[in-house]
């Protein structure tokens, strides 16, 4: 569904739970930038500071709408942005000022690029002890390789999921998303918010050190655990290996769909509606490490039955035996499926006459999806109303600023 199809978002309605949290993000690219849209969909005050040249994902195109990268305008909603060139003394000056008046900042330099520009988290909190700096790297503040640039196709890499992704005979992949990037913005704001409970309790402040790599890594767990206590080394296999006995892919009579025979009920339930009740009390057949030792007959016996009917016939028969099963979904699908529209998923933001389709938070508090403040904003759109609002700078201020090229 495209974003002039799209329903209305609910301007103003976006949660409150963080009203009076003001975050400074410095980010740039996309998990920075995630993390804070989340915590301003829970209602922080974001300002988002840019250098003259502007966040680096505003120029990752094609496709760009209204002249801006479609990937800036899926991680920017609720953002104010103020265009400083703090490198300079005077612009330093005024960085630190919002930094003064913030709760939060948050950063994605490595430990290298922090020091030379003295935004290191020691050099931040410095005569500020409330202050919560949350850092964003490849590789963390420490160890060995900290110094190292990252992107998510590299912390893909490393955590292993490349390996474990596609089937056999393919070359290793990667996710069909910024995985790494959305984990580590996720793990920002997850940290940010216990922090900040901790700051209510004892009023102190935090560094928090997160990683690409490491929240990469943590999603590969579920693999990672089962060879460090088993010394099995898994591999991809297409997504037909799992230590579920039946959870996989299968083809219909049309498309194909997934399929979880999770538990001995559901296994019993599954064959039960194909009307082969005898193959779900089979005793040999009874547990799942049963049913993994003859999955290959067992996937045979499934895809044979399932080639009778089409998809859609398929899915509504296993949502009515209670059997977990989908689609497998295009991108334009997934913006089509009434379910997600229901639930305030996808909406479109109006700018300048411009539709800008965005994806939700996708968490419900007290029954109602979070809404928008703001659209994502244009490059220094709000910085003479930031340093107005937030600093008190006058008009004079603040041509002043302008005149000697810092804002």
């Amino acid at each position: 569904m495209l974003a002039n199809s799209l329903p209305h978002g609910r301007c103003g309605s976006s949660f409150s739970v963080l009203e009076g949290v003001r975050v400074i993000d410095l980010t740039t690219s996309i998990a920075g930038p995630y993390g804070t849209m989340l915590l301003s969909d829970l209602g922080a005050e974001v300002i988002k500071v840019e250098r003259k040249a502007g966040d680096d994902a505003r120029y990752w195109g094609p496709p760009f709408l209204d002249g801006e990268s479609l990937w800036f305008l899926s991680v920017n909603r609720n953002k104010r942005s103020v265009c400083l060139d703090y490198t300079q003394p005077e612009g330093r000056q005024v960085l630190d000022a919002l930094i003064d008046r913030a709760d939060v900042v948050v950063i994605n330099q490595t430990p290298d690029v922090q020091a030379k520009l003295g935004m290191a988290p020691a050099q931040l909190r410095e005569g500020r002890p409330g202050l919560i700096v949350a850092c964003i790297t490849g590789f963390g503040l420490s160890g060995r390789n900290a110094r190292r640039p990252c992107y998510d196709l590299i912390a893909e890499g490393y955590s292993g999921i490349m390996d474990l992704t596609g089937p056999a005979e393919a070359s290793p992949q990667k996710v069909g998303a910024p995985a790494a990037d959305m984990l580590a913005g996720s793990d920002c704001a997850f940290g940010v918010l216990a922090a900040l409970y901790r700051r209510q309790l004892s009023g102190e402040g935090a560094t928090l050190d997160i990683t690409l790599t490491e929240s990469m890594i943590r999603f590969t767990s579920p693999r990672i655990v089962p060879y460090m206590g088993s010394g099995e080394v898994f591999r991809r296999t297409g997504g037909r290996d799992s230590v579920i006995a039946i959870y996989q892919t299968f083809d219909t009579a049309d498309e194909p769909l997934t399929l979880s025979l999770g538990t001995d009920r559901i296994w019993q339930r599954f064959w039960a509606l194909v009307e082969r009740p005898e193959m779900g009390l089979d005793p040999n057949l009874a547990s799942n490490a049963q049913r993994r030792e003859q999955r290959d007959d067992i996937v045979a016996a499934i895809a044979a039955i399932l080639r009778h009917k089409p998809r859609a016939q398929w899915l509504e028969l296993l949502a009515e035996a209670g059997v977990p099963a989908g689609p497998i979904y295009r991108v334009d699908q997934v913006t089509d499926d009434a379910h997600f529209h229901d639930r305030g998923l996808f909406f479109q933001i109006e700018r300048d006459g411009h539709a800008l389709p965005q994806v939700g938070l996708g968490i419900q508090l007290d029954g109602q999806a979070a809404g928008y403040r703001s659209a994502p904003p244009r490059l220094g759109e709000h910085t003479g109303e930031v340093l107005g609002d937030v600093l008190g700078y006058s008009p004079e201020h603040l041509q002043r600023l302008r005149q000697n090229k810092l804002i």
